[in-house]
């Protein structure tokens, strides 16, 4: 009898860019809630996990929105890289408003800005412009090697106090409610999750300037999630 040959090495999934951004908000008594939705079974990416909104970064979010502002330089530097810095804040806001409703942004004046899509558009119907300096970058992760879906996700914080529009979404994420943050551990949550979650606490309850604390990159080693600094972007 002959043996089968040995089948051919796989080769790792590339990890496409994507962004997240943790929603934090004060209620009346003073306490934290966070914006979360829970990834339907169906899903064949962490399903029934609870998660941030976030997906991945589109050509358009490369696009100026029409509205002034940039991120806070010390962002935009630990972004920097082949992709400009904006798109990752534009995909994090626009996968939040897809996935959750919510328009996150600052209140403007009625004839600010000159929204150059449907997406913008609807900032500017709500009142609000994109609060590109207030969004602070927490973290990166990368998907582990083993996955058949890879994510490379910057994620941010931005101010869940600060918000337009109704907590609704397209269907992607279940569950979409503000959670107190003492009710976290009942819910489903992976270890990226978890991080990106407790650094914007810190930094929340600390009221941190922007990028008062560098963003860590969280990465795998044989599927344990390992922390380290960010290497220095090219260029």
């Amino acid at each position: 009898m002959g043996t089968s040959a040995p089948s051919p090495r796989r080769s790792p999934v590339k990890p496409v860019d994507a962004a997240g951004l943790v929603l934090i908000r004060a209620t009346k008594s003073g306490e934290p809630e966070i914006l979360l939705g829970r990834r339907p079974s169906r899903m064949g990416f962490l399903p029934g996990i609870h998660v941030m909104p976030g997906g991945r970064v589109d050509p358009p979010d490369s696009a100026p929105s029409g509205f002034p502002g940039a991120p806070h330089p010390a962002v935009a530097v630990a972004l920097g890289g082949k992709r400009p810095p904006i798109a990752f804040l534009h995909a994090a806001l626009r996968e939040t408003f897809e996935e959750t409703g919510l328009l996150a942004g600052i209140p403007i004046a009625g004839t600010e800005g000159r929204p150059t899509s449907p997406f913008w558009q609807a900032y500017r119907d709500a009142g609000l412009a994109p609060d590109y300096a207030g969004l602070d970058y927490l973290c990166r992760a990368i998907t582990p090697v083993t996955s058949k879906r890879r994510f490379n996700t910057r994620f941010f914080l931005g101010n869940g106090n600060h918000v337009g529009g109704n907590l609704a979404g397209n269907g992607e994420l279940e569950d979409l409610a503000w959670h107190p943050v003492a009710k976290l551990g009942e819910l489903t949550l992976v270890d990226v999750t978890q991080y990106a979650m407790e650094t914007a606490l810190a930094r929340w309850k600390a009221k941190s300037a922007i990028r008062s604390s560098a963003a860590k990159l969280l990465n795998y080693r044989k599927d344990i999630m390992t922390l380290s600094r960010q290497r220095r972007p090219p260029g």
